[in-house]
């Protein structure tokens, strides 16, 4: 049975890996956020992973904090860059292979149509300058690694756009969502399920892109939100970026091109509307 370490474990993804777990009783897990093992401890990290026979690690860990990480860089590429690193070194001299997850925010959202895992990458943010790092770190201290990267994340835990969105649509007669960058949302329970397919059928090392299918705006996507929970006396206005100025830039087009992980992993990627309808029929369960 193999020892699988999950990182981050707190975080969306972090926790849809740990829902998922029960699903997948072949494998043995390790759950740890920073309370657990501080990844940014090279030493903890090696004795940790060396105690606990660590066969993969899977690294959910991230600093997500995109416009704090503008004034804050050096903290962003200690977790994003440095503390791969460690997990990847670690995991290579038991032997073992790692699963980095990894953001659209490697692009800087130039192009016009989906991107290719061979696409060049020219960040234009402090995160994705560290999150690039951090994969060209993971891939050369362990090659047996996939390095997933995701865009527009959201799930019933923490804080994302889909509870943002719904809460204000409760609160607000109206609303301006931007309506100029586009890409595709991704429901934090498919990206799970897809590393647990990787996780059962093997490591095929490389990079894979990985989102919900489909293609859309904040503004269309935050209509959408609206439509399927009932939110109905909230008026929602297009935006156009300049109007809504942060301190990172975001692609304008972020749409990530999905052929070589379903034809790796056989892989079937649910359209983002049907994903979205259930986070939200989870929501109201709740």
């Amino acid at each position: 049975m193999k020892n699988i370490l999950v990182t981050g474990c707190n975080g969306q993804l972090g926790n849809e890996m740990q829902l998922l777990s029960a699903k997948n009783p072949q494998f043995n897990y390790f759950f740890t956020d920073v309370n657990e093992l501080d990844i940014t401890d090279e030493q903890a990290v090696k004795a940790f992973i060396r105690e606990h026979d660590i066969d993969c690690v899977v690294n959910c860990a991230a600093y997500t904090a995109v416009d704090k990480a503008e004034a804050d860089e050096a903290r962003a590429d200690l977790l994003n860059h440095v503390a791969p690193g460690y997990l990847a070194q670690a995991v290579r001299e038991q032997g073992g292979c790692m699963v980095q997850v990894s953001t659209d925010y490697v692009f800087d959202g130039t192009a016009h149509r989906p991107y290719r895992e061979d696409a060049p990458t020219c960040p234009a943010s402090a995160y994705g300058r560290t999150k690039l790092a951090g994969e060209e770190a993971v891939l050369a201290a362990c090659p047996e690694t996939a390095v997933i990267r995701t865009a527009w994340l959201y799930s019933t835990f923490g804080g994302n756009f889909v509870k943002t969105m719904l809460r204000l649509g409760r609160e607000k007669d109206s609303l301006g969502v931007i309506f100029d960058q586009i890409g595709t949302p991704t429901y934090a329970r498919d990206l799970a399920a897809a590393i647990f397919a990787i996780l059962k059928q093997g490591i095929v090392p490389g990079i894979y892109h990985f989102s919900n299918e489909g293609v859309i705006s904040w503004y269309d996507f935050t209509k959408a939100i609206h439509r399927i929970a009932g939110i109905t006396d909230c008026k929602v206005r297009p935006l156009h970026t300049e109007e809504y100025p942060t301190p990172a830039a975001r692609p304008h087009y972020s749409v990530l091109d999905k052929t070589k992980i379903k034809e790796t992993y056989h892989i079937e990627i649910p359209y983002w509307e049907d994903s979205l309808e259930e986070c939200i029929r989870q929501l109201e369960q709740a």
